[in-house]
């Protein structure tokens, strides 16, 4: 199967006779799973291991603080690479350590090479800077794809694709499969000005045929940030909005009817409580605020405590709870709710008032 064909495909026929009942309702009920489940902000990835020694090919600027990477085998064996579908990411190993998620954001027929971009956050916490200082023959162990913000062409209903800055990464492949499938697509892509835009150029290749389906919002040219009005501009009740981008652009696409999302950053904590963790039996306790994450509490004590995505689907932040693990309240995603005696410390709570000892 093409990694673009990711539509339903209709109901077999034998001669004349009616539909094979089985592909019959498949065909009728798989867009309605579809659309219900797109309302969860964050999809839940497949569990993929799959650990691949990828080496940089290349690195090239692609816009004001962006540079694209190129990724190929490090053993140089010809085996083509994992397939992936749009809306994919690798997990990284940086040299110092860190595991960072970044999208693919090339060509899924390409099983040669995987690219990715990242922006440059002069005041982060230093994923971002090591990515812009790897060269040509670096050597980075992976670990994916994995898919947590599938695309789904149902062949029914049109397509918004909403990219903020960087956020174009899991959309430039979305937008790629969905011209390629000959969907009714259009892409409002925002940011502070067009020379901080990365693959401006191949975006407006492939809308050369119809270029209104490219609406280029920048902050310099419009006086500002957009409205919802702006982004959700010509959006019917059958159309599935895809966004990836800044957490302030959020709010003005929630009136969407069908919304995706990828987050760039933690969702903000909204049903907080106070509680308590132990690092270890008998170690130091820490208040945990009802507006802090566990993660961000005992980041500050430890920093050197192993995460990565901060939104609860990669597993990197897990800890064991000693005891108190029936007081744990688990979000995220299912490896947040696999056992109820560890949590990941990015999403999970306590009950208010509660202690838990993790194993630290």
């Amino acid at each position: 199967m093409s990694p673009y064909d990711l539509r339903v495909p209709p109901p077999r026929r034998a001669g004349g006779s009616r539909p094979e009942p089985l592909l019959a309702l498949l065909a009728r009920v798989t867009p309605l799973l579809v659309r219900g489940s797109a309302r969860r902000a964050i999809r839940r990835p497949a569990a993929v291991d799959r650990a691949l020694a990828l080496r940089v090919a290349d690195v090239t600027t692609e816009a004001e603080g962006v540079v694209g990477l190129r990724l190929v085998r490090a053993d140089g064996d010809g085996a083509p690479l994992p397939g992936w579908r749009p809306g994919a990411h690798l997990d990284l190993d940086l040299p110092s350590g860190r595991r960072r998620q970044y999208s693919l954001c090339g060509d899924p027929a390409d099983r040669d090479v995987y690219r990715v971009a990242v922006r440059l956050v002069p005041d982060g916490e230093g994923g971002s800077r090591e990515m812009h200082s790897l060269t040509p023959g670096a050597v980075l162990r992976t670990l994916g794809p994995r898919n947590a913000f599938p695309l789904a062409l149902t062949g029914t209903g049109s397509l918004l694709f909403v990219a903020g800055g960087i956020g174009i990464t899991p959309i430039l492949p979305m937008v790629r499969a969905a011209a390629v499938a000959g969907a009714d697509w259009r892409l409002v892509y925002a940011g502070r000005d067009r020379a901080s835009l990365p693959y401006l150029d191949e975006l407006t290749e492939l809308a050369a045929s119809e270029p209104a389906r490219l609406r280029v919002r920048s902050d310099a040219e419009a006086g500002g940030p957009p409205s919802a009005a702006e982004l959700l501009a010509g959006a019917g009740p059958d159309t599935a909005v895809y966004f990836c981008g800044p957490p302030a652009l959020i709010p003005a696409l929630r009136s969407a009817p069908v919304l995706h999302l990828e987050r760039f950053s933690p969702p903000p904590i909204t049903d907080g409580t106070a509680f308590e963790i132990q690092l270890g039996r008998g170690g130091a306790v820490l208040p945990v605020p009802a507006d802090r994450t566990a993660l961000s509490v005992l980041s500050a004590a430890r920093p050197a405590t192993a995460y990565s995505c901060r939104q609860g689907f990669c597993g990197t932040c897990r800890l064991d709870v000693l005891s108190g693990a029936g007081s744990v309240r688990h979000h995220g995603s299912a490896a947040a709710r696999r056992t109820d005696d560890a949590m990941l410390v990015c999403v999970s709570r306590a009950e208010a008032g509660a202690r838990l000892v993790l194993d630290v």
